[in-house]
């Protein structure tokens, strides 16, 4: 496995990113944080996360005590989903699974939250309509494109704009789920707003079309959302609940910066979690997707937004912030945003694929194995969990 080319890597050994710090019931050794990392491993039918290799991946990756590791993104419930071999949490062999999971990560004294994913208009309609399953959004008939719009007509999926009863159920949805999570022994569940799945189909004014008490104003739009975060903490806790946010993304056709209000937008959001964080209900964390990646399908660099920042959510709450946005291959902005304000963890996803020790040589400023981009969704355990940790890359280096 060759390094990353032309790439210099930095110690952050002594600066911030290696300082505990509170999260919720945790306490984190250090603040270099494992992104949500879809991987398509699970098994079909079912969606059971992958008895084979899952423990094992989670293993390497949570080696360095005190690790935070965000789950791939996980379905409440079949509604939720659409993908066959993306994991749920909602059926008693999923959660058994899950412990086994859970338990290797606890053994390596890390942490693990669970990401709950609901896809809305992204999944597939024809997969939905084969399993009897609606094809969901924050309105009737707003596509994403004329391909998913075509695809949705040829299966008879229209795309469904949510009744109220489906948004309550929903909301059971993710609750349960978060129960689960907890039962099987996660440190804390995120909820997954961001990246156009559904919670943010329903934030954006460009997928959300409704004229009732869930779209037209911000505040209406944000109505979903909301619910979503009192109802799972009402259930689990506050400090065992996180959200992600993509406020400039563009995947899943969203605004993006090209939204005039799309600050106005979250801003409104962010500072309803910190009214709640001021009355003694504050999330463990926000997940921010920074605007250096609109579209995580993108090469590093392609897609930076370089017209806004997310710098107006750290002056509304006063909590922990993890950013993620192609940290790994630009440790001089880790190092800036790390050090300039104590309340940041920087999210890894990509590199933390390919360097199962990624800590390690993030602390000791080494080379970082490169990733193969065609493993990342492949039901295969190459690209999984034959990574090599740098000892192991570098004595196959020297043996070239």
């Amino acid at each position: 496995m060759p390094f990353v080319k032309d790439f210099k890597p930095v110690a952050f050994k002594d600066t911030n990113l290696f300082k505990p710090m509170a999260i919720g019931d945790t306490e984190v050794q250090h603040r270099a944080v494992m992104c949500p990392l879809t991987r398509m491993r699970a098994h079909s039918p079912g969606n059971v996360p992958n008895k084979d290799w899952a423990v094992k991946y989670y293993d390497q990756r949570s080696k360095a005590p005190g690790t935070m590791i965000i789950t791939e993104g996980t379905f409440p419930s079949p509604q939720c989903g659409g993908y066959d071999n993306a994991p749920g949490i909602w059926s008693e062999e999923q959660v058994a699974g899950w412990k086994k999971i859970f338990s290797k990560i606890h053994e390596n004294k890390s942490f693990a939250w669970v990401q709950l994913w609901v896809l809305g208009r992204q999944a597939p309609p024809d997969t939905l309509k084969r399993d009897g399953l609606r094809y969901d959004s924050a309105s009737d008939e707003v596509y994403m494109d004329a391909a998913s719009e075509a695809k949705a007509k040829e299966c008879d999926n229209k795309q469904h704009g949510l009744t109220k009863a489906e948004i309550k159920q929903y909301i059971a949805d993710y609750v349960q789920a978060a129960k689960n999570s907890i039962a099987a022994g996660a440190d804390g569940v995120e909820i997954h707003s961001a990246n156009g799945y559904l919670l943010n189909q329903f934030l954006d004014p460009i997928s959300n079309k409704r004229t009732d008490e869930y779209g037209g104003s911000i505040e209406n739009r944000a109505r979903f959302a909301l619910e979503v975060v009192d109802a799972v903490v009402d259930a689990v806790g506050h400090k065992k609940v996180g959200i992600r946010f993509s406020p400039f993304g563009v995947f899943g056709v969203m605004s993006g910066g090209a939204e005039p209000s799309i600050i106005a937008q979250y801003a409104y959001v962010v500072g309803e979690l910190e009214k709640r964080a001021r009355a003694g209900k504050g999330l463990a964390y926000i997940h921010l997707v920074e605007p250096r990646v609109t579209n995580p399908f993108f090469a590093e660099g392609q897609g930076w937004y370089k017209e806004g920042s997310n710098e107006f959510v750290s002056s509304i709450w006063k909590g922990p912030i993890i950013r993620a946005g192609n940290y790994a291959m630009d440790p001089q902005a880790a190092l800036k945003d790390v050090q300039q304000d104590d309340r940041t963890l920087i999210g890894y996803g990509r590199l933390f694929i390919a360097n199962p020790d990624l800590v390690s040589r993030l602390e000791n400023g080494l080379p970082l194995n490169s990733y193969d981009r065609d493993t990342f969704y492949a039901f295969t355990d190459k690209g999984y969990i034959d990574y090599p940790t740098y000892s192991e890359a570098s004595e196959a280096v020297a043996a070239e």
